[in-house]
């Protein structure tokens, strides 16, 4: 299990940088956060129910709330705010923000939705 030391947020609040314990560290774009929330909304129930959320090129982070000492609550300003984005999730983004980031592009190709 990770633990994060330190989570910032960038001035125009579309990049959030994420330290973890063992100075590994990731930033993660607003827009990749918002498009691989863990949420229902995004993740569905089951890996076939993943939905592709579209036009989020511009997505911005409004607010970021603790939950206990384990995740964090991130607030988008399209309103959406139901995931829970744990140290281990964050941990999992960052590691994997290359492959994730490409196989968005592809769906959001194939879907013939914009970004």
């Amino acid at each position: 299990m990770f633990k994060v030391t330190e989570i910032r947020l960038n001035k125009n609040k579309s990049e959030l940088k994420v330290l973890f314990d063992d100075k590994f560290s990731g930033k993660l774009s607003s827009e990749l956060l918002r498009v691989e929330s863990p949420s229902a909304e995004v993740q569905g129930h089951a890996p076939n129910q993943k939905k592709t959320p579209s036009g989020k090129s511009n997505i911005k982070i409004e607010n970021i709330e603790p939950i206990g000492n384990y995740a964090i609550a991130i607030k988008f300003d399209d309103g959406h705010s139901t995931g829970i984005f744990s140290w281990d999730y964050l941990r999992k983004l960052s590691e994997n923000k290359n492959t994730l980031w490409e196989n968005y592009l592809k769906r959001i190709k194939d879907l013939k939705l914009s970004r």
